[in-house]
């Protein structure tokens, strides 16, 4: 995998990425990126817009094209707001913040500026999430995450870890459940 740029490893991760989590068109994937720690820097002290901008166009085509919308987490110095698509959501709550290198991060600052009618929401309940380089994703993810093993574990030198998320199970042992939503 040595051989791949950035986005062509984001590409083969977003697909795999859907595989495994059966994310269907309309569902929301969650993205929570240090582009330091894919250069290989400290998570916030070398924020990368290139590569911001690789990783952005490797996602952003393949969840285009299967109809599932990116959300991207920013960095803590906007408490870790959300840039999505209006689109995405049903009557946003929406903040009034423009995402940037230094405050928003790298991936959030592209995203605000490449996604269509971009916003910031202080939460969203995603789908599924990637967390790169260490960014702590799971609290925009819907109850009850799932952890996920993909065939590639890093993106540049990130770590990458992913999570799918499951319906929650009630009702005790008489219960009886749904096995395609395990």
């Amino acid at each position: 995998m040595c051989d791949l740029s950035i986005k062509q490893t984001c590409s083969l991760v977003a697909n795999e990425l859907i595989e495994k989590a059966n994310l269907k068109k309309g569902d929301i994937l969650v993205i929570g990126c240090s582009t330091s720690e894919v250069v290989g820097s400290k998570i916030g002290t070398n924020s990368n817009p290139d590569t911001a901008k690789d990783i952005f166009d490797g996602f952003n085509e393949v969840l285009s094209k299967n109809g599932i919308f990116m959300a991207v987490q920013c960095c803590e110095h906007l408490n870790r707001a959300i840039v999505v698509s209006k689109n995405a959501l049903i009557n946003p709550e929406i903040v009034n913040v423009v995402p940037q290198k230094k405050a928003g991060g790298s991936l959030a600052t592209i995203a605000y500026e490449k996604l269509e009618n971009a916003v910031v929401v202080e939460e969203i309940k995603a789908d599924a999430g990637i967390d790169i380089g260490g960014t702590l994703i799971g609290m925009h993810l819907k109850k009850v995450a799932v952890p996920l093993r993909l065939s590639i574990n890093k993106i540049g030198e990130a770590n990458i870890l992913c999570a799918r998320v499951r319906p929650k199970f009630i009702g005790g042992i008489r219960a009886i459940y749904n096995e395609e939503l395990l």
